[in-house]
């Protein structure tokens, strides 16, 4: 390789590098805080060489109207919240979210800088994917052992997260290997997700992965009828994978006892199979009830949880987030999101659907090919029948708002080039 082409390429990949590090330091908490800074440094200078340019293009337009929405729900929840210094705290924290969503913007330029972010994230899910097969298979990882119940990977024994970020950064991996080597490809990166995800023991993430999936059959399917076929083999493919995993592995045989405890068909069974969260929507729809219209305030879930709670709550006298507190979030996003920021703030997370939909719509072909893998990430992120983690948190908040950046940069990528060529 020339040492021409090798510049070129380091000329490509280092505006990226900030913004990749972000997603690359996902397992360590709150490294992944320095890649935040560093998309701060670099739209400060940015700005310093555009000034107001930088805020004229469609997907800087697009991620500030997004992020109005998201942001502007928990601005408005925090005039009556219940515990005024977090939710307003939780507000200003969420601002970083501007810079680094505009950095996205401003970095990724063209067909060949989108896909080869792709491919550098791409990297980052296969090392996380290996060694959790490593774990899986020698019950070590590289930040050690991991708990009887669940492999947890470079996230390490007491962070559960490697099932849920696995499942919805997949698609990122699966669109490279699809590329890179067709269809057999993106089998066999399936496959190699499918363990990890399975065996991390959230069955939030399953979900989360058979949306994944069920997107990307019908993509590859074409037509109804093929689509119905490879849902069939899907689903002949995941019952094996199961049946193997049920037999050999004792933390994905433990979680199958305990979902199947619903089976029982009581109120207590379900309750006890979903790990409490019956109770937590019960107080969900009560603190609702209570608060319409700009709910409890962002993230003061918790502190509002004892006062609409029984007693002999589990989540009051477990220790969850701190034994009296009760439970952390609503572990739904809809619950979520009118418990905190109440009718309004789901009036302006519609709002924010509607103007992302209409976008998506607006944008030619090419466009939509380009976003596909980061549309699905989101998709399967927001799929509301499912449990989640909280959207306002501060680790699960950035992972939403970095894919929020990358989807307005994709959907306008090759077209901002075409202009900045021009």
């Amino acid at each position: 390789m020339s040492s021409s082409t090798l510049a070129q390429k380091n000329r490509m990949i280092s505006p990226l590098l900030p913004f990749w590090l972000v997603v690359a330091l996902l397992p360590f908490w709150r490294s992944a805080e320095f890649g935040t800074f560093l998309c701060l440094v670099g739209v400060i200078v940015a700005w310093r060489r555009e000034g107001g340019a930088l805020l004229r293009h469609a997907d800087a337009r697009l991620l500030l109207a997004l992020l109005a929405c998201y942001i502007g729900a928990a601005l408005l929840s925090s005039f009556t919240a219940m515990e005024p210094r977090k939710s307003w705290t939780t507000v200003l924290a969420l601002l970083r979210y501007v810079p680094l969503g505009l950095y996205a913007c401003h970095a990724i330029r063209g067909e060949r800088g989108l896909q080869g972010f792709y491919v550098a994230v791409a990297v980052v899910i296969a090392f996380w994917t290996l060694d959790a097969w490593m774990q899986m298979l020698t019950g070590w990882s590289l930040r050690g052992y991991a708990e009887p119940q669940r492999i947890s990977g470079l996230f390490g024994a007491d962070d559960p997260k490697l099932g849920p970020t696995l499942s919805v950064l997949s698609p990122l991996a699966l669109w490279v290997a699809r590329k890179r080597w067709g269809l057999r490809g993106l089998i066999v990166a399936f496959l190699l997700l499918l363990g990890p995800v399975m065996l991390s023991g959230s069955r939030g993430a399953w979900i989360c992965f058979g949306v994944v999936a069920l997107l990307f059959a019908w993509r590859e399917a074409g037509s109804p009828l093929r689509f119905m076929a490879a849902c069939a083999i899907g689903a002949v493919i995941l019952l094996a994978a199961g049946g193997i995993a049920w037999k050999t592995s004792t933390r994905f045989d433990t979680r199958m006892q305990h979902t199947l405890t619903a089976l029982g068909g009581s109120e207590q069974d379900i309750n006890e199979a979903m790990t409490g969260r019956l109770d937590i929507w019960r107080n969900s729809l009560a603190m609702i009830e209570a608060h319409p219209f700009t709910g409890v305030g962002v993230r003061d879930f918790r502190y509002a949880y004892p006062h609409y709670a029984p007693a002999n709550d589990h989540f009051m006298t477990a220790e969850t987030c701190g034994e009296g507190e009760g439970a952390c979030h609503a572990h739904q996003i809809v619950l979520e999101i009118l418990t905190e920021t109440g009718g309004i703030g789901l009036l302006l997370w519609v709002t924010a659907i509607v103007v992302a939909w209409r976008a998506w719509r607006r944008a030619d072909v090419v466009d939509r090919e380009g976003a596909f893998p980061v549309t699905v990430c989101l998709v399967a992120m927001l799929f509301p029948l499912n449990t989640h983690l909280a959207f306002y948190s501060a680790w699960w908040g950035l992972l939403f708002a970095w894919l929020l950046g990358l989807w307005c940069a994709a959907l306008y990528a090759q077209a901002k080039e075409q202009s900045h060529g021009a």
